[in-house]
C-alpha cells in the first residue's frame, strides 16, 4: 500500500513544523511520507533541536525549507501548525485534506534559557500528543 503523504506547515519551518515532521516519522514513518516547510525559511531553532534531543529525536540534520518546493506535489494531508501559516496556506492540487492545529510559537519565548527551553518542551509535548491522537483517530484508507 502506498504511504500517505503529509506536509506540515508553519511560518519559518524552524520549530513547530520541524517537530511535527520528526514525531510523525518516529511514530509512524512506515505509514507516511512526511515533510515540513514554512511560508518563509530561516533555520531550525537551536532550542527546538535541544528539546527534541531530550525526546530522543535528532533534528541536527534538518534544514528550514520554503513552501514553494512542495506546491506542485500531491499531498494527502497538509497540516498547518500555526495561525499565520493557516491564513497564508495556498490551495494544493488534488484531494488534499487541510487540517489546522494552532500551537504557540516557542521561538517567541522570553526569559532565561531554562524558561525558553520549558516553552519549547511544552509545545513539543502538545505536538506529540496531538499527533498521537490524530494517528489513533485516522482511519485506514480503502484499498
Amino acid at each position: 500500500m502506498a504511504k500517505l503523504r503529509v506536509l506540515f506547515l508553519c511560518t519559518h519551518n524552524s520549530a513547530r513544523s520541524q517537530m511535527a515532521e520528526a514525531f510523525l516519522r518516529a511514530l509512524a514513518g512506515e505509514r507516511f511520507e512526511v515533510a515540513s516547510a514554512g511560508t518563509e525559511a530561516t533555520r531550525v531553532h537551536p532550542v527546538a533541536i535541544r528539546a527534541m534531543h531530550e525526546a530522543g529525536i535528532d533534528l541536527t540534520g534538518h534544514v528550514s525549507k520554503t513552501l514553494d518546493a512542495f506546491l506542485d506535489q500531491p499531498w494527502d494531508y497538509v497540516i498547518t501548525v500555526c495561525d499565520s501559516a493557516n491564513e497564508r496556506c495556498p490551495l494544493f492540487p488534488g484531494r488534499t485534506i487541510r487540517i489546522h492545529w494552532s500551537f504557540d510559537d516557542p521561538s517567541q519565548a522570553t526569559g532565561s534559557d531554562e524558561d525558553r527551553l520549558e516553552t519549547f518542551r511544552r509545545v513539543r509535548d502538545q505536538i506529540h500528543a496531538r499527533l498521537r491522537q490524530w494517528l489513533e483517530n485516522l482511519e485506514e484508507p480503502a484499498p
